[in-house]
Formats: C-alpha cells, sequence, structure tokens
C-alpha cells in the first residue's frame, strides 16, 4: 500500500519521460502546502500573515499562480523558514534512500562497536 501511495505521489510531480519534476511551481506549490500544514496554519491564517487574499494563497498551493520575491520573502518569513526551503525538490527519493541509508548503517556501526567495547571491557575486568 505504500509503495502505490509513493508511485501515485511520484506520478503527479514527475514527468515520466524526463523523470523530472514537471515545473518548480509545481515544487513550490508542494513545499508551501506542507510547510504551512506543518506550521498549523490553514490558508487564511497564512493569507493574513503576509497580507494578500485567500484565494491568492489557493492558487499558488495549486501551482496556478507563482508569487513575486518579495511574497515570497514574506511568506517563508511567516513559516518560519529559509527561502530556499520552497524550492527543494521533496522527490529526490533515491537521493534520500541513500542518504537514510547512510545515516541507519552508522548507526548500527557506532551500536555494535559500543557493544563490543562494553563486552571487552566486562572481560577485561574479570
Amino acid at each position: 500500500m505504500m509503495l502505490y501511495i509513493i508511485c501515485q505521489v511520484i506520478k503527479k510531480f514527475y514527468d515520466v519521460e524526463s523523470n523530472q519534476m514537471t515545473s518548480l511551481r509545481d515544487i513550490f506549490a508542494h513545499n508551501l502546502k506542507k510547510k504551512r500544514q506543518n506550521c498549523g496554519y490553514s490558508q487564511a491564517e497564512l493569507a493574513e500573515m503576509v497580507n494578500v487574499s485567500i484565494h491568492h494563497i489557493a492558487t499558488i498551493e495549486t501551482a496556478r499562480n507563482y508569487p513575486a520575491m518579495e511574497l515570497v520573502e514574506r511568506l517563508a518569513k511567516a513559516l518560519d523558514i529559509e527561502i530556499y526551503e520552497l524550492f527543494i525538490n521533496p522527490l529526490s527519493a533515491p537521493e534520500e534512500m541513500e542518504r537514510l541509508y547512510q545515516t541507519v548503517a552508522k548507526n548500527i556501526e557506532q551500536l555494535v562497536s559500543d557493544a563490543v567495547e562494553k563486552a571487552l571491557n566486562k572481560k577485561d575486568d574479570k
């Protein structure tokens, strides 16, 4: 089921032929909506914070409109994030999986190393 959901999300943003996200506007729209939701803001609350209409926020989040840079700055400030976070491709799955793999492998190595060291210390104490 999870694989199916991931595939559906990827289809929404990627051009299957070029294996690229369809546009920067799509990336921005996706990230803005996710960051807003993570902060617990409604579209109305965010619109009020950045002094635009709810409709304008909605059209940006659906990638029908793209904000001016001044508004991008206000949005980032309202969401308490860096501007670049709104432009990061959220679907670079292979790179993210590799990073996760490296983190897990490093943690496992550390746990094994700690366990071996602990076992050797117990042996030396006897």
